[in-house]
């Protein structure tokens, strides 16, 4: 869903430095899409660049309306009170008889969004939050053409979607840029539906590339300021030769001029396994990492800060099985030098699972290769949604490592990291939040998601007592389970 959700969680500033690298393997095939062709020359931009381009683009955006269905159930007098009768209601085996103590409802939430034509046959682009757990999804092309559209795949991890419809005639659509050689200060413009209002264009820069912004392994955004709001999600964003270069995603909550977008490049290696699986395959190569800085440079007594730093070792793993170490600096990954943490996730990326590759570490202050097989990522590994005997809490957590403690403001690394929270679960009614640190269960401190499981699974009470860290603060919250 869009909302506010066009990922107002940015405003909580987990900036995430460790990288739990859990990536992807794409294999090359034919792309279904267009590339761009045009050689990328100077030009002078005058009063008729924006609108030319603008009336040759605009057609190939569409507005994106999506309506999910929430199936719920309540007692008689939910919402309204208690019974009148309180506990010796005359009416409870009445409503326990015909309703089994509850009545159904249902509640259909909507949302907006954008997207753009990628093929003439109907291919379109989005956000997977935009389309996410839709029921129904409702594509408004530019000559107002309405169509049903279907989820051919999507790809939470990097927040892309592909979505299908079946038009009559063929389609106008955009060509795809190459977003590696976009240059801070280069002009760029937004096309989408802003609250709604469909085929705004907004103008702007790139104002930086590379973005970390929390958002997981694969953080890499565009930052711009071209004026990107709820509803712009999945947009395209084009430079002026009338290429996308990125997909519009995030904002900044509390900022101005401040809005994100995916590398169009980084949608390319997603597309083709959306279209042909309906998901990404991922490798796995079981490390946490983190950048270098120079307290850390001269503890390990490291000559230069390149490099990826080894924080943590899955026990069982790829990398564990290869013989690589907490401690070690992953300096070359499949013979390509590794600058930061930052670029060794996209590295390996582009290396199917199941293949075996060379990773060059420094250790001790010698160079040593060694051979790694990827595994294969499940497709959640720190989500906690489930405990208690099935009953749901509805939030995913990590462990906190130094580095994300450093990031949240927390003097040492304990608890986990509420990383989202589902909308309408006991863990939302309770009022946890994106960013709040869960330091206690039950009285019992937990440093893991393990821990946290292990503490939850064997609870049988209908409420969960939680020690929460926000902001600086501590304090105790019950979660009702169901």
């Amino acid at each position: 869903m869009n909302h506010k959700r066009s990922r107002s969680w940015i405003a909580v500033g987990i900036r995430v430095v460790v990288l739990s690298i859990f990536l992807s393997g794409i294999a090359a095939a034919a792309p279904f899409w267009t590339e761009s062709s045009i050689p990328h020359r100077k030009f002078e931009v005058t009063n008729e660049t924006v609108p030319n381009l603008v009336e040759r683009l605009k057609p190939c955006v569409v507005n994106i309306s999506v309506v999910k269905v929430e199936k719920m159930s309540a007692m008689p007098f939910q919402g309204h009170g208690t019974s009148p009768f309180g506990e010796n209601d005359p009416f409870k085996d009445f409503w326990e008889r015909f309703f089994g103590n509850r009545m159904p409802r249902e509640y259909r939430q909507k949302g907006l969004g954008s997207g753009f034509i990628v093929s003439k046959d109907g291919y379109i682009v989005t956000n997977n939050h935009v389309v996410q757990e839709a029921d129904e999804i409702q594509i408004v092309l530019y000559d107002k053409t309405e169509y049903p559209a279907k989820v051919v795949g999507t790809d939470p991890k990097t927040d892309i979607a592909l979505i299908k419809i079946e038009p009559k005639e063929d389609l106008s659509f955009v060509t795809l840029g190459d977003s590696d050689t976009l240059r801070q200060g280069e002009p760029v413009l937004a096309i989408g539906n802003p609250f709604g209002l469909s085929e705004t264009v907004t103008t702007g820069i790139i104002s930086a590339t590379g973005r970390v912004i929390g958002a997981g392994p694969y953080d890499d955004f565009i930052q711009t300021d071209a004026s990107i709001n709820p509803g712009n999600s999945g947009g395209p964003l084009f430079n002026y030769y009338g290429d996308v270069v990125g997909i519009n995603t995030a904002i900044v909550a509390t900022g101005q001029g401040i809005g994100f977008a995916v590398p169009i490049n980084m949608a390319k290696s997603v597309l083709t396994h959306l279209k042909e699986k309906g998901k990404v395959t991922r490798g796995w190569l079981g490390v946490t990492i983190q950048n270098i800085t120079e307290e850390l440079a001269d503890s390990f007594k490291l000559s230069d800060r390149n490099g990826a730093l080894v924080a943590d070792v899955t026990e069982g793993g790829p990398a564990a099985k290869a013989g690589i170490k907490r401690g070690d600096v992953i300096v070359a990954f499949n013979n390509q030098p590794v600058e930061n943490s930052q670029v060794l996730p996209q590295m390996v990326a582009n290396v199917p699972p199941d293949t075996q590759v060379e990773v060059q570490i420094l250790r001790d202050g010698k160079k040593k290769t060694l051979k790694v097989e990827l595994g294969t990522l499940k497709d959640e590994l720190t989500v906690a949604s489930e405990t208690t005997q099935g009953k749901r809490i509805g939030i995913s957590i990590q462990t906190v490592t130094p580095e994300l403690a450093k990031g949240l403001g927390l003097e040492k690394s304990q608890g986990v990291a509420v990383t989202s929270v589902e909308p309408g679960s006991p863990a939302a009614e309770s009022g946890l939040l994106r960013g709040d640190v869960i330091l206690e269960v039950e009285h019992k401190p937990i440093n893991s998601v393990e821990e946290f499981k292990a503490a939850t699974g064997k609870n049988e009470a209908k409420t969960l007592l939680l020690l929460v860290w926000r902001r600086g603060a501590t304090f105790f919250v019950t979660v009702k389970l169901g």
